[in-house]
Order: structure tokens, then sequence, then C-alpha cells
């Protein structure tokens, strides 16, 4: 095969990729950088399986590679370009890693719902349980057992709070719970996070789904006990 042929698959990468980014983009919407990714997957695949179909051409396409990781017949122009790429490369892979998981003060790029309508089954519940001082203080028991260890002392700072993002809902905080109905509250705690609907996704709480290990007489007084021990009374339509 002809010499150069190792550069092809790379210019033919960069090629789709230009193609998918920039020219795409003129004819339909703008392509998701995930379809992006999934497209260039599917061609260096492609392109794989065709550099590999005999021996000839394997040693064509992966023959330079191999000789430019293992230094060998490198004059120092080339000697210098492994040692450079063999210390850039993992520096990059580190940068990339570092600058994804960092915490970042730029607003989320998806469109979310903070708090998404509940399912019909649970608009317009109201707690059966009387809300007597017995049954707050038994409220703010099972509280202090099943939610303190994430949401504290009602202020959203409990012991694991800090291995979460975004962090526990601080219910002391006018913006949470004060401005929810009891109902709303009730869905939330039965079904947790992974029982968001549509408009809250993608997933982002934490939120146990508490359905299998309490019941509903005890997550509606542990609903009494949070607005209590928060100063909080819950929103209604008056």
């Amino acid at each position: 095969m002809k010499g150069g042929t190792h550069l092809k698959p790379a210019l033919l990468m960069v090629g789709f990729y230009l193609f998918f980014k920039f020219v795409m983009p003129l004819f339909t919407a703008p392509l998701p950088a995930s379809l992006i990714m999934l497209y260039l997957a599917l061609t260096f695949s492609g392109i794989m399986i065709f550099m590999t179909l005999s021996g000839t051409s394997m040693d064509s396409f992966l023959g330079p590679i191999f000789r430019f990781i293992s230094g060998d017949g490198q004059d120092g122009t080339m000697k210098t370009a492994r040692l450079a790429v063999l210390v850039l490369f993992p520096l990059l892979v580190g940068w990339q890693t570092y600058t994804s998981t960092a915490p970042s003060d730029l607003p989320p790029a998806e469109n979310r719902t903070v708090h998404p309508a509940p399912p019909g089954e649970f608009v317009g519940l109201s707690n059966p349980v009387p809300n007597t001082p017995e049954n707050v203080m038994q409220g703010k028991g099972l509280f202090a057992a099943f939610c303190s260890p994430c949401h504290g002392n009602f202020d959203g700072k409990g012991p694991a709070a800090k291995g979460f993002s975004p962090p526990p809902a601080n219910f002391i905080d006018p913006g949470t719970i004060a401005q929810l109905q009891e109902s709303y509250v009730f869905w939330r705690i039965q079904k947790g996070g992974v029982g968001l609907s549509v408009e809250g996704m993608p997933w982002k709480s934490a939120m146990p789904r508490w359905e299998f290990e309490l019941k509903d007489e005890q997550i509606w007084k542990i609903i009494m006990g949070e607005y209590d021990g928060a100063g909080q009374k819950p929103r209604t339509w008056e």
C-alpha cells in the first residue's frame, strides 16, 4: 500500500467530524454532541474493520504507530515528538477528567423543571393524620432516623450531604417546602428521585424511594415533623 496510508483514517475522522459539526446543521437541526460521538464511533469502527481485512493493510496501518511508540529507527526529531506525545497525552487526559468533574458555577445546559408536576393520583391529597403534638413528635423521630443523614437538622447539612450534587434540600429555606403542598412532598418522599416525572429529568436527585420502607401514615407524620421543625407551613390553594 502507498505510504501515508496511516494518515488517511485520521483525516477521514476529522472530515466526518467537521461534516457532522458544521455542515449538517446548515440543512437540519444541530446535532447533539452525544450523537456526533456516536457517528464518529461508528465511523472509527468501519475504518478499523477495513484496515484489518488483511495482514498487509493491518501492517500498513498499525506499523507506523507501533514504530512511533517503540522508537525503532527514529532520528532526533521523531524521538522528541514521541517524548512529547507520551508526556502530553496523560496530561490531556488528566485535564479532561478534571474539567468534566470539577464543580462549576455555570447553570446546567439542559432544560429541567425543579419542581415537576406530580402524577394525577397525588394531586389534591390531604394529610389524613391529625396534626397533634404527639404525631408531630413521632414524625420528627422518623425524620431523625430516615432523613437526617442527608437533610440534617432540617437545614440540608446532614453528615452525608457533602457527598451529593445537588445537595439535599434545606427545608428552613422558604424557597423549598414552604412553596409546596403536603401532597407534593408526600409524592417526593414516597417515590424518591427515581419517581420524578419526565420534565424533572435528567434524574438529579439522590432521594431514596421510601414507599417500601415506610407506611403512608409514617410518611405523613414525617411531613408534619418537617414543616414544624423547619418553622414553615405547607402551601395551600387558599
